[in-house]
This record gives structure tokens, C-alpha cells and sequence, in this order.
């Protein structure tokens, strides 16, 4: 269920379109976010505009309504590893992202 979702941010980040990007977010992660931070991040981080699809799942951690998925993440013009979180629950019955991050 979350490597589709993982899926899509890599390919929206790296294609530089926000509003697929957060098509998957909770409302309050959707509306929490500035739309002209995030565009200057993805037009100014070669990270971010350069992921690999290549990414490694590595666990999950169960935190009340909250699923913490980890990933190894890699790109294509940096060399060496991120790990990458992404944060599902429910929210209208659907799942959606309440976080994601690479570190």
C-alpha cells in the first residue's frame, strides 16, 4: 500500500509538479504547506528534482492511528543513501500521507 504512494512523490518531486505532488495528503499536511516554499524547494534542491526510483524498503513502525514507513532512498547525480519516511493513516476512510521526508 505505501510503496504506490512513495512511488508517486519521487516521480512528482523529480517532474517538479506540487499539485500532484500533495494529491495523496491529509488536508491538514495539504493545507499546512506553502506552495511557494515547497515549489522553491523542488526548483532549488538537485536532491529533490533527482531521486532514484531505485528505493529500498526497510520496515515499518506502528505509532497510534499511524504507520511510519522507511525507506533507503538514493539519487541519481548524488552519491550515497537518504532514508526516507513516510506517514500513512486514515482520513475519511482513505489512506493517506500525514508526513514525508527524506533526511
Amino acid at each position: 500500500m505505501a510503496d504506490p504512494l512513495w512511488r508517486d512523490l519521487l516521480k512528482y518531486s523529480n517532474e517538479g509538479k506540487y499539485g500532484e505532488f500533495v494529491k495523496g495528503f491529509a488536508k491538514s499536511l495539504a493545507l499546512a504547506m506553502n506552495q511557494v516554499v515547497v515549489n522553491h524547494q523542488f526548483a532549488n534542491s538537485e536532491l529533490a528534482r533527482h531521486l532514484s526510483e531505485d528505493a529500498d524498503y526497510l520496515g515499518i513502525i506502528r505509532r497510534g492511528e499511524h504507520v511510519t514507513v522507511l525507506y533507503r532512498q538514493r539519487s541519481t547525480k548524488k552519491p550515497g543513501e537518504w532514508l526516507g519516511r513516510l506517514v500513512l493513516g486514515y482520513e475519511d476512510g482513505e489512506v493517506r500521507i500525514f508526513a514525508a521526508s527524506i533526511f
